[in-house]
């Protein structure tokens, strides 16, 4: 009898696989439909959150738990994304929809720009160097007039609800869905980059570039296609965010804060991992909207310790995030025999 038949038969029907398959399907299908149970403006808002730094989370994933640079300035791509969307639509009237892509665009080659001469450093001296990036965006548009300076830009607002200028005021129920869908497809591309050829020599620069390298992969060259790719996924969530709240200025979309918020997303829910983000988003960002809800101003400092207390648990009992705790068989495809 044929070997593979013999597999087939041996195989259960419920395998792993279906499961994951079944639990990411029935979960996609709750997300869509959880606006028809009447969610009220606040939980609204709180998914969005959860799926705008899940997504931002996943872009720091593929730097960082990809390739293994630390980049502590990422918060720059999220900015730019942010003020070429707005300044667009401000100035020449261009719908958000339109003007996204030249965000991306735009932040792809600032990746290419800054990654070219930085990633040839490594460890704490590239941390430091992302970190004096992302705070010379921030103090270069403070002081340039031409996008507001430290104002910022004020996008006008429509009369009514408009999918062409990205604009609800009736209902967040839209926001809920673009985030959304936002959030699916950047955990899809995520996960087929993790297990493409690109992705396993993207680790092989990770854990060990000298092995990588005697293997004819150009190790400066994958970590700037890394650099590249996170970027481009950092970008349409600062576009997004400009429309959801209308307003932006240096100060909120280019603070450090964003940058630190999405490494420790992404380090709590485990770095390296497609779902990683996904529940260091989860349980951070309400974390953060609760204190600020409860402890009035001090919630903005509150949520950091919090943060920081749960990140030493993590870190002494579980280093490699809370994504340990699930079985390696249910995220991983088993292997056939």
């Amino acid at each position: 009898m044929d070997n593979r038949l013999l597999i087939a038969k041996s195989e259960p029907l419920w395998n792993t696989n279906n499961k994951v398959i079944f639990l990411v399907g029935s979960l996609i299908i709750l997300l869509f439909t959880l606006p028809l149970f009447g969610l009220n403006s606040f939980y609204l808002h709180l998914f969005i959150m959860i799926f705008m730094h899940a997504v931002m989370a996943q872009s720091w994933n593929v730097i960082a738990g990809f390739s293994g640079q630390i980049s502590l300035g990422h918060g720059a791509f999220f900015g730019i994304g942010a003020y070429a969307t707005s300044f667009f639509y401000i100035q020449y009237g261009v719908s958000p929809w339109i003007s996204m892509p030249f965000g991306i665009l735009i932040s792809g080659i600032f990746a290419i720009l800054i990654g070219i001469p930085m990633l040839r450093l490594s460890g704490h001296y590239f941390a430091i160097a992302t970190l004096l990036i992302g705070i010379s965006f921030q103090v270069v548009f403070q002081r340039w007039d031409l996008v507001g300076a430290a104002s910022g830009l004020w996008v006008p607002m429509t009369s009514e609800d408009s999918w062409i200028a990205l604009q609800f005021h009736k209902s967040k129920v839209p926001y809920y869905y673009i985030f959304l869908i936002f959030f699916i497809i950047t955990f899809f591309i995520v996960w087929l980059l993790s297990r493409s050829k690109l992705g396993y020599r993207l680790r092989a620069v990770r854990d060990d570039p000298q092995a990588a390298l005697s293997l004819c992969i150009n190790v400066s060259n994958y970590k700037i296609i890394a650099y590249v790719i996170s970027a481009m996924i950092m970008a349409p969530m600062g576009s997004l965010f400009a429309q959801y709240i209308l307003i932006i200025d240096p100060d909120r979309v280019f603070n450090i804060e964003i940058s630190i918020i999405v490494l420790l997303i992404t380090v709590l829910g485990g770095i390296g991992n497609v779902w990683g983000p996904i529940i260091g988003a989860a349980i951070l960002i309400p974390i953060s909207e609760y204190s600020r809800i409860y402890l009035g101003g001090t919630g903005g400092a509150v949520d950091l310790i919090i943060y920081g207390l749960i990140l030493m648990v993590i870190c002494i009992f579980r280093p490699d995030g809370l994504i340990s705790f699930v079985p390696k068989d249910i995220l991983e495809r088993k292997k056939q025999r």
